[in-house]
């Protein structure tokens, strides 16, 4: 009877401590700003006066610890490198790599026909 509340009290304190120990990783979004498309970066920081940078460029964040940054489509493509799958986000001194949105900074090719067999 002990051990078996022993396992339970470990099983428990395990699912409450961790929710706490995940960390919110920056993500990368694409969305409409006004007449142009933006990229939307959003992440949290430990404190709200850490500089948030993209590409190695310092930019202006919104909001305090939760923050989010809007940055032109444009300005992205001149600061990454041809065909960039990532871009560096750093937050103070520590920096990620984050993923972004599919085919974003890709080569468009208009298609006149796609054509789709089902066997």
């Amino acid at each position: 009877m002990p051990r078996l509340f022993l396992f339970f009290a470990v099983a428990i304190g395990a699912g409450l401590v961790q929710p706490a120990l995940a960390v919110e990783e920056p993500a990368a979004r694409v969305a409409k700003c006004g007449t142009t498309s933006c990229l939307i970066v959003s992440g949290r920081r430990a404190d709200e006066a850490l500089p948030v940078r993209v590409n190695g460029h310092e930019v202006q964040a919104e909001g305090g610890r939760r923050w989010r940054v809007r940055v032109p489509v444009a300005t992205v493509r001149a600061w990454s490198e041809p065909l960039a799958r990532t871009i560096a986000v750093s937050v103070g001194e520590t920096w990620q790599e984050v993923a972004l949105p599919i085919g974003l900074l890709g080569h468009s090719h208009d298609l006149a026909m796609l054509v789709v067999r089902v066997k």
